[in-house]
């Protein structure tokens, strides 16, 4: 591992044992009511880890202006509640601030829960091909809510291509194509890596912020980031 990224991932792994998590991992069986959860960002004197953005012009996974002034990266997994709730409730405002130009969105799954997420992180690689990973993402989070592992089988996920308009024979293809499972098992790597191991977690800003806080946590983060970034 390069440096840099064992230093972000000392920092990241300490800020979650700090705040022990409240998003979820495949071992508990916590419901995603959010009650207990913490209700302002962590630990904000952390070190800046704005060195894990990484603005690439070619990311498939990514919505918003490669320089915008704020850049934020969410780890999470298909068959995560807290993730669903999330996307759900406060992707939507986020994405408010991509359309104004000020913030990026970087998508990195982790894929906790195992290999029916991994098929879904594919699915929605597959989808991005077509130009259609937003769209993919939000059908797999439809109502706030997560598909059960049957439900993000090979057959399942090609269906769903199809009724969002795709070219199933082609998304097929790209589902297991090497670049798509390159791509995924790179990302997912990169999440461990930093000791992102129960998701959801972001980094906004350069700051971690772990579980699915409320929108005004993410609007407060995000206007404090873009407040120094100017």
């Amino acid at each position: 591992m390069p440096a840099a990224v064992l230093t972000v991932a000392v920092v990241l792994i300490a800020v979650i044992v700090w705040v022990n998590w409240s998003g979820t991992s495949p071992e508990d069986g916590a419901s995603p009511s959010g009650e207990g959860a913490p209700t302002e960002v962590q630990n904000p004197e952390q070190p800046d880890l704005t060195e894990i953005e990484a603005r690439d012009e070619e990311d498939l996974l990514a919505a918003g202006q490669v320089d915008a002034p704020v850049v934020l990266v969410v780890f999470s997994d298909y068959q995560c509640p807290f993730c669903a709730r999330w996307s759900e409730q406060t992707l939507p405002s986020m994405m408010e601030h991509v359309e104004a130009g000020d913030l990026r969105i970087e998508w990195r799954d982790v894929n906790v829960f195992g290999p029916a997420s991994e098929l879904a992180a594919q699915a929605s690689y597959a989808a991005a091909l077509q130009g259609a990973f937003w769209e993919y993402h939000d059908e797999l989070f439809a109502g706030g809510e997560h598909r059960s592992a049957d439900e993000l089988s090979e057959d399942a996920l090609i269906d769903l291509a199809g009724e969002l308009g795709l070219d199933t024979e082609q998304f097929a293809t790209d589902l297991t194509s090497e670049e798509t499972v390159e791509v995924i098992a790179t990302n997912q790597q990169f999440g461990l890596d930093l000791g992102a191991t129960s998701t959801p977690a972001f980094v906004l800003g350069g700051q971690p912020i772990m579980g699915a806080q409320p929108t005004e946590v993410f609007e407060d983060a995000f206007q404090t980031a873009l407040d120094a970034a100017e």
